[in-house]
């Protein structure tokens, strides 16, 4: 089981806390492990597992605890026959109804550490922020990055060169559990169609009572196939005309909102650099995983660009950055990002093979006049930094412990 350090590090300071710690992110990237972890750590540092109450609220045989009060009832009674602090796991907690109230009764009655999971963004919305506002800290958790990648496919392939693994992190993704089945083509791809299906039936067609499953499988597909291009529900709106379906450009949002919900898309907002402004229309999308892009519709080799932001954007939001795009002018960087202040500008690009693909990549930075770090990525192997601009290979960046 893989340590995912990052996460545990900013996780530890709140085990054995009363507030309520929240795991998010997209089924299956690897959540249920976090619990494992903690559980781990726990037991480390004394406490018995006879401790310990966990749920999954995928497992059938918890299906009579989909209410709140129900679970209550039950965590109540389990608990009763602990010593000392009680600590509870519940995975996927979305699937119980009014969940809300039953883990704000535990926090208030029982003396307990709690620790839950969901696919859902909007978990923290709403009723959540009402029951517990204040008293729960949240952490969004993603597929693997290049770097927990590395570590597992190394177990596979001990020899393989760096090249090669990028090679097939660019065509796998980091989903967890292709690591089970040794990153074999066909069933990695039988495996991340199928999560791609749950996804998309589960935790958007159900959960938001879609019913026109074609229209939202088309706006997916537009999407998925301009990750990393700006569009608006306009333009989107425009297309699907031309295939015949009229379709209002608010409802396009609102389905596309719905993927972002379930942590399948993330939207990315332009900002005016000058005037510091969040601009209105033309947002960028990104996917949770690019293996699944790969899987579901292929051509993550033909459109080697917006894979390759795709992959940094992940990374930049796995380090606890905020991500707009910038605009300064009539020039565009690709990434401005913002930690509690430290800021970073990165600009990615597939390869710099000609001198007008080197000043158009630099150029963007023209009108940047402050002192903070500036990145020009690529898959060149020659390091052509210039201008007080640093360029990296788009590996060595990936695997940087800090961008500075």
């Amino acid at each position: 089981m893989i340590k995912r350090t990052m996460y545990m590090n900013r996780i530890r300071p709140f085990i054995g806390s009363d507030l309520i710690k929240v795991m998010t992110g997209i089924r299956r990237c690897g959540k249920s492990v976090m619990l494992e972890l903690i559980k781990q750590e726990l037991t480390e540092s004394g406490v018995s597992p006879a401790q310990f109450i966990s749920i999954n609220f995928e497992d059938m045989s918890y299906s009579h605890l989909q209410t709140a009060k129900a679970l209550n009832d039950e965590i109540v009674k389990k608990a009763a026959d602990i010593e000392g602090k009680a600590y509870l796991f519940f995975d996927e907690i979305q699937e119980v109804k009014d969940w809300e109230k039953c883990i704000n009764s535990l926090r208030v009655s029982l003396d307990c550490d709690i620790y839950i999971t969901g696919s859902n963004a909007k978990l923290l919305s709403g009723e959540l922020a009402t029951y517990l506002g204040g008293r729960y800290v949240e952490f969004v958790i993603y597929p693997f990055s290049f770097a927990e990648f590395l570590e597992l496919y190394h177990l596979t392939a001990p020899d393989a060169p760096i090249r090669k693994c990028f090679q097939q992190y660019l065509l796998s993704g980091g989903m967890p559990y292709l690591a089970n089945i040794r990153y074999a083509d066909a069933p990695s791809k039988q495996y991340l169609r199928d999560l791609f299906n749950s996804v998309q039936l589960k935790d958007i067609v159900k959960r938001n009572k879609i019913r026109d499953v074609n229209l939202l499988e088309r706006i997916i597909t537009y999407v998925v196939a301009n990750v990393g291009n700006t569009f608006s529900a306009t333009s989107l709106a425009k297309f699907l005309k031309s295939e015949q379906r009229t379709v209002a450009p608010e409802t396009i949002l609102n389905y596309i909102k719905y993927c972002c919900d379930a942590y399948l898309f993330y939207q990315v907002k332009r900002e005016d650099l000058q005037g510091k402004l969040i601009l209105a229309s033309n947002e960028k999308y990104y996917i949770a995983d690019h293996g699944i892009r790969e899987a579901v519709y292929g051509g993550n080799t033909r459109d080697l660009n917006q894979n390759l932001e795709n992959i940094v954007y992940l990374e930049l939001l796995r380090r606890g950055y905020t991500v707009t795009v910038g605009r300064t002018g009539d020039k565009e960087i690709d990434f401005v990002c913002d930690n509690r202040g430290e800021k970073l500008y990165v600009q990615v690009a597939y390869l710099l093979a000609s001198e007008e693909t080197i000043a158009r990549e630099f150029g963007s930075y023209d009108r940047i006049r402050d002192n903070f770090p500036k990145y020009v990525v690529s898959l060149d192997e020659f390091d052509m930094s210039r201008n007080g601009i640093k360029h990296r290979n788009i590996r060595d960046f990936l695997l940087m412990e800090e961008w500075n």
